[in-house]
């Protein structure tokens, strides 16, 4: 009897023993369980912050784009456009310039082609063949040399328009370079550009795309929580003028192509800033 409760004794000793390590166990694989759970929602959640920071820069990149004539919108990465199909071009391109961006990369030059984002279809580069005019960058190359990407994007045929080559390579170019240079200098700008597109225009190609005879720059700096705002308007010609003598009100602009500029600002700075063709507070150094 007594070797009886003795084996009893010792079955449940050793299954008390068993159950208490089988707990131990248990309880240390919810804990490791609990902690990759944990692991994994606060990777989702920096996973979601950054995704959120991502939008929020490119919603703020975007704060100040201009009204659409067409309702034809079309949003790249890095910038911007309002495709007008009667003109086979961009009436406006927008994009931000930082100053992060400025750098100069040795990316191969892609070929041009059409922007599959435009409905209507961009117009082919065939159409600037032999025609005595350049495939003018609206939002140049230059600016987007941060990333292979950016640069290559530039290519797409709805970010050109005819320009005379001694305008290309001159008198636009200045500008383009004293861009960046104000890039620098104010930590980025908001840049907005295209040509001025109206009936009567000359044509080019099998799909008639308009040649402007002027193009123009819309310029918004907010650094230092101070706003403002400089207009260039510039005849598609070879010119040896200083970049100043260009400078027009956006108000003027505005009138010639039927575009809202910055329709998102406070109605009262806005049209202060517009109608105003002050550029001291620029430097042209």
């Amino acid at each position: 009897m007594k070797n009886s409760q003795l084996l009893n004794s010792v079955v449940i000793l050793f299954c008390l023993l068993l159950f208490s390590s089988c707990k131990k166990n248990t309880d240390a694989i919810n804990s490791i369980g609990d902690r990759i759970n944990q692991y994994s929602l606060e990777g989702n959640q920096i996973y979601s912050d950054n995704v959120k920071s991502y939008s929020e820069d490119i919603t703020t990149t975007f704060n100040f784009l201009p009204s659409s004539t067409t309702n034809q919108i079309v949003k790249h990465e890095y910038y911007t456009l309002s495709y007008n199909e009667k003109y086979e071009q961009a009436e406006w391109v927008a994009y931000e310039l930082k100053k992060n961006y400025l750098k100069n990369n040795s990316f191969k030059r892609p070929f041009f082609i059409e922007d599959p984002k435009v409905k209507t279809g961009s117009a082919d580069w065939r159409n600037y063949k032999n025609s005595g005019y350049d495939k003018g960058h609206l939002c140049p190359a230059g600016d987007m040399e941060f990333v292979v990407d950016a640069y290559n994007d530039t290519f797409f045929t709805s970010n050109i328009s005819p320009q005379l080559h001694d305008f290309n390579s001159g008198v636009w170019n200045r500008l383009e370079q004293k861009i960046r240079y104000w890039a620098t200098k104010y930590d980025g700008i908001y840049v907005v550009t295209g040509g001025v597109l109206e009936s009567s225009l000359k044509t080019i190609g099998k799909e008639k795309v308009s040649v402007p005879e002027f193009f123009y720059k819309v310029l918004l700096d907010n650094s230092g929580g101070n706003f403002k705002m400089i207009a260039f308007l510039v005849p598609n010609s070879e010119s040896n003028r200083p970049l100043y003598s260009f400078v027009v009100s956006v108000d003027r602009i505005e009138k010639m192509t039927g575009i809202d500029f910055f329709p998102k600002l406070n109605d009262k700075t806005e049209n202060q800033l517009e109608k105003s063709s002050d550029y001291k507070n620029w430097s042209f150094n």
